[in-house]
């Protein structure tokens, strides 16, 4: 079972995302780190724990601003064994093709795409990974991505926009439809994980992994915890 941090980022910081309310959401205060700069909090969070990967959302590049372009290199820098998978918004070939040249994975994420023509274009991409997002019981994205499973790429994460923050716990049923659709490829939950029992249940249920941010900040998740679950290894 793979725990990967997610840190979000706007203007700047690290934010605690909450809801997928975005207008709401502010710097992050964690035991983890002294103050939300993107650089203290994931040293916070691989002093944690010896994570192998690191999930960043880019929320300024997502709205259509200007991204952490600068901010994504330094950590990387920083941190060279840390693999990345990036979620910033991109629609286009081109803007998949620069993540990628960078040696980062490059997340899709269905709420900013126009149809499913770059998903399927870049189904047999180890390096780019589907983010199925919903909003209560509403998918946000184009309806033929949902219907297609046959052109996801091998990695897909459910994200239940409505769960992130909340300590409600995973959404079960929709990762079971989403884990049935998708056949031998690898479904990660994002939203709603709470402790060490909530990733045992994702496990025994077949979820490859977790996108996990508040329950490390609030320590429900503790380094024993992820010992256990989430072994310092690369994933397969």
């Amino acid at each position: 079972m793979q725990i990967i941090p997610v840190i979000d980022l706007l203007g700047g910081a690290v934010v605690h995302a909450r809801m997928g309310a975005r207008a709401q959401y502010r710097p992050i205060e964690t035991p983890l780190s002294p103050t939300s700069a993107p650089l203290d909090v994931v040293r916070g969070l691989l002093a944690l724990h010896a994570f192998t990967s690191l999930y960043i959302a880019d929320l300024d590049s997502i709205a259509g601003r200007a991204g952490h372009a600068q901010t994504l290199g330094a950590i990387r820098e920083a941190f060279p064994a840390l693999a990345i998978w990036l979620d910033n918004g991109a629609a286009d070939a081109g803007s998949v093709a620069r993540t990628l040249a960078t040696g980062v994975a490059q997340v899709l994420g269905s709420e900013t795409q126009a149809d499913a023509a770059l998903v399927t274009r870049f189904a047999h991409d180890s390096r780019v990974i589907l983010s199925l997002d919903f909003r209560g019981d509403t998918f946000q994205g184009p309806p033929a991505l949902l219907a297609t499973p046959a052109n996801w790429p091998q990695t897909v994460i459910a994200m239940t926009l409505a769960k992130v923050g909340s300590g409600a716990g995973p959404d079960m049923a929709r990762l079971a439809g989403i884990k049935a659709a998708a056949g031998g490829r690898a479904v990660y939950a994002a939203g709603g994980l709470r402790h060490a029992d909530d990733a045992r249940v994702l496990r025994a249920a077949g979820i490859a992994g977790a996108l996990v941010a508040t329950a490390l900040h609030d320590g429900r998740l503790t380094a024993a915890d992820l010992a256990s679950l989430n072994p310092a290894q690369p994933p397969s």
